[in-house]
């Protein structure tokens, strides 16, 4: 896939190391110009979701560019709405129709709420069908996955959380490891929190290697074994995310890193009303 280096993952799948996530990208042609700039500099890893309301943009996207389909490596997500074996079923076949696609690469239960084991059977049927190659979960605290994962007759082959250099899940990391499951950071970055931006330690690694902030925080989560994807609609922006191949945090810069974890993101799946205020958002309005 290009010279972007992969991870293999549990089920023996390589998927690219860093993405481009779409993430509140409009799909007013602003996605689409998006991942088109994103592929014309070399991602070949895009990942959506059903709640994006992006994917036919992102499809269009993927098949404008002329790169063959097996280079390219797709992630979308099945919404709480669409939890319980038929409602993911028929949700699944509708990815796959709106990004136009026989297969999508990563299919992740977006927030693990309701039916999970249901919406997780019928995404093991569709692996088994051919029409997923790889199914994880997203968002998925240590109690979460305790909950539910054990009931699985399938290991997921990723966990999709928030993740950055001051929320770097300790404890999750270590349920992950024991069964070799990937993690995926979303807002890598930090959504432009400040702070994290112009933190002493970054900066001056930044100094250090003649890198920007988010390429030092990108750099280190890939040291981590971290898939990324960070999302800019910014070409400039879009370019430097990816050029974090060429230099390497020496074990001192990844301890001082390390050291600059808070434990605490901004947004805690195990609070409650999370379930309920999620589940007021209607991603089929427009079907």
């Amino acid at each position: 896939m290009t010279n972007t280096p992969t991870m293999t993952l549990n089920d023996g799948n390589r998927i690219p190391a860093i993405g481009f996530g779409t993430f509140q990208i409009p799909s007013d042609g602003s996605t689409y110009q998006a991942v088109t700039e994103a592929l014309k500099l070399g991602y070949r890893h895009i990942d959506t979701a059903v709640a994006y309301f992006n994917e036919a943009e992102v499809g269009r996207a993927i098949k404008d560019s002329g790169i063959d389909r097996d280079q390219i490596w797709v992630t979308s997500k099945l919404w709480l709405q669409d939890f319980g074996f038929d409602a993911a079923t028929k949700a699944i076949d509708l990815s796959l129709k709106k990004l136009g696609l026989d297969y999508i690469d990563l299919y992740l239960i977006h927030q693990p709420y309701g039916d999970v084991p249901g919406a997780w059977r019928a995404m093991e049927a569709a692996q088994k069908a051919g029409k997923l190659r790889s199914i994880g979960v997203s968002n998925m605290t240590p109690k979460i996955w305790n909950h539910f994962v054990p009931e699985f007759a399938t290991m997921p082959a990723v966990n999709q959380v928030e993740f950055n250099p001051y929320f770097q899940q300790r404890p999750l990391r270590e349920i992950l490891d024991k069964h070799g499951v990937t993690l995926e950071a979303w807002a890598p970055l930090g959504q432009g929190n400040q702070d994290l931006m112009t933190d002493p330690v970054i900066t001056a690694l930044a100094e250090k290697y003649g890198k920007n902030v988010g390429q030092i925080m990108l750099r280190f989560e890939n040291q981590l074994g971290v898939v990324v994807f960070p999302k800019s609609v910014h070409v400039n922006r879009i370019k430097s995310n990816r050029d974090i191949f060429d230099f390497e945090l020496t074990p001192a810069d990844m301890a001082a890193m390390e050291a600059l974890d808070k434990g605490k993101g901004s947004h805690d799946p195990d609070a409650p009303g999370v379930a309920e205020q999620l589940a007021v958002y209607d991603v089929h309005a427009d079907d």
